[in-house]
């Protein structure tokens, strides 16, 4: 989830307000940043601007606005989201202020502009912010598509414009993959010559926010002969609101999902949410022949075009058993990897945009250890200063001497359930429980369970002294003894473990602040 605040003087602006979902949770509620510090601090953000619609970039949007009641700057697209969300919890949509790419705004001492660039959503944008005599270009999520299928390529001669910028913070996500990201128009082209052979109905599920996605099925539908139907709200509603931004115009006529059964199968394409094994998604209803309108059968074809998101490997393999007891053919990235494209950058398109922007520095953020210390090897070689990789909670001064880090606030777990709870834990609450212990760990799903990968996150600072070299022997010891599939089922075996531990060998039992996070050997993450 991504929130990241700039502090110019006395004046504050907040970009991007994003969230996650716990699958390590019971009930996966939602995370959204903790924003104490801000509290104590007291700094209140003048305004908060969006770079694109992804949910780890608004999904907090709607809980965390009411406490600064600030103007929210959006291109359309993630506007007509927000005031869905805003109207879902009863809050007002007015300080929704509507903004167009490539345009620009002055806000509290903050000369701001919005300028686009190609992801796997429409209207994404990086932000030029300036500040008194320095410029940062914040990229938000971008990759460079040659044939995005909507809105434009990259203007190489806008940013080129641009150059030297003082300071690039640059998405760090595929920083430590060589080459260049496949473009939509190659996914397209794949989706026709795919769905061409296929001989009985066809279900395509990707991510709903990637409309160029979207309508690349719909036209290779049309190309094959198919009627388009959709399945899931979220499909649903985004579709609706790119028709009535004119994204969609040449999207094929919908057919009702009840009325497919009057279709020959080799005339039936329906695009469905749940790539990600989502239990309650469309196509988990349809493995477990739960949807009242369509059922699969033998002969048809199930197209998965996403990769999966680390730590949903487990929920995937068990929605294709599910679908194979259909006898359905299933399709997925590992055996077509062209029926997917990333939505992030790969080195050859960071090499060229740092060519174009001339930065002195950069700082790597939206990425894992691995991924920001890709990204500055990277800046490295092309002369650029990047001396830190910043961590949740870091506060970073920025002036004429370059980037240091002043100061490391530790971080609770703001836990919203689905229902509307907070569940966060105050910090009176946890000096009652004698200090708080901050745990996060990197795992990687086995055959038999769950690794532990990369560094352990661990801030023993408000504890009693830990021996961390003993605890993390006897923790991957838990984790080999541990096997089980999910995330939630992992906690629920880890976290007493880890309490009965602490509980012998430290003087006072802390409040413990687990989080489980899951990684693949690539180190592929977010909507990769």
């Amino acid at each position: 989830m991504n929130l990241s605040l700039y502090g110019y003087q006395d004046a504050w602006i907040a970009v991007d307000c994003g969230m996650l979902i716990r699958q390590d949770l019971p009930g996966e509620p939602l995370q959204v940043p903790d924003t104490s510090i801000l509290d104590t601090r007291g700094i209140r953000p003048q305004a908060l601007l969006i770079t694109h619609g992804h949910e780890d970039h608004i999904g907090a949007a709607a809980w965390l606005w009411p406490r600064w009641a600030c103007p929210i700057l959006a291109t359309p697209l993630v506007a007509a989201m927000l005031r869905v969300k805003f109207s879902e919890r009863g809050l007002p949509t007015d300080a929704i202020d509507v903004i167009e790419p490539g345009d620009a705004r002055d806000i509290a001492g903050f000369s701001l502009r919005f300028l686009p660039l190609t992801h796997s959503i429409p209207e994404s944008c990086a932000l030029l912010i300036q500040a008194g005599n320095s410029r940062i270009l914040h990229t938000g999520d971008w990759k460079l598509d040659p044939e995005p299928l909507i809105g434009q390529p990259v203007n190489e001669d806008l940013f080129r414009a641009l150059a030297p910028v003082d300071l690039v913070v640059g998405d760090s996500t595929n920083a430590n993959v060589a080459g260049h990201s496949r473009s939509e128009g190659e996914v397209a082209r794949a989706m026709v010559s795919t769905i061409s052979r296929c001989q009985g109905r066809v279900v395509v599920s990707c991510f709903a926010s990637n409309l160029a996605r979207v309508l690349a099925i719909g036209r290779a539908a049309a190309r094959c002969g198919r009627r388009v139907s959709l399945l899931g709200r979220s499909m649903e509603r985004m579709v609706g609101h790119a028709r009535q931004l004119g994204y969609l115009d040449d999207f094929p006529a919908l057919v009702p999902v009840s009325d497919l059964g009057y279709l020959p199968p080799e005339e039936v394409l329906v695009i469905a949410t749940g790539s990600q094994g989502e239990p309650r998604a469309a196509l988990s209803r349809l493995a477990q022949g739960r949807h009242p309108h369509f059922e699969l059968t033998t002969g048809d074809t199930v197209i998965f075009s996403a990769k999966a998101i680390p730590g949903n490997e487990h929920l995937i393999e068990r929605l294709k058993r599910g679908l194979a007891r259909f006898q359905v053919t299933i399709i997925d990235d590992a055996s077509h990897p062209e029926l997917h494209a990333s939505g992030h950058p790969a080195q050859q398109e960071l090499e060229r945009f740092y060519r174009w922007l001339q930065p002195t520095r950069l700082l790597p953020v939206h990425g894992e250890e691995n991924h920001q210390s890709a990204h500055q090897e990277l800046a490295c070689r092309l002369g650029i200063e990047a001396p830190l990789a910043p961590r949740n909670g870091d506060l970073i001064r920025f002036d004429q001497g370059g980037l240091t880090r002043e100061e490391s606030f530790p971080l609770s777990q703001c836990i919203i359930e689905r229902g509307g709870i907070d569940r966060r834990q105050s910090p009176a609450h946890a000096r009652n429980r004698h200090g708080v212990l901050f745990l996060a760990i990197s795992l990687v799903a086995t055959d038999t369970g769950w690794a532990r990968i990369g560094r352990l996150m661990i801030d023993s600072s408000q504890t009693s002294p830990l021996d961390e070299d003993n605890f993390i022997d006897w923790l991957d010891e838990q984790l080999d003894d541990l096997a089980v599939d999910t995330l939630s089922a992992l906690r629920r075996g880890l976290y007493p473990r880890i309490q009965a531990w602490l509980g012998e060998h430290l003087q006072r039992l802390p409040q413990v602040e687990l989080q489980l996070m899951a990684s693949d050997i690539e180190g592929i993450a977010g909507d990769v």
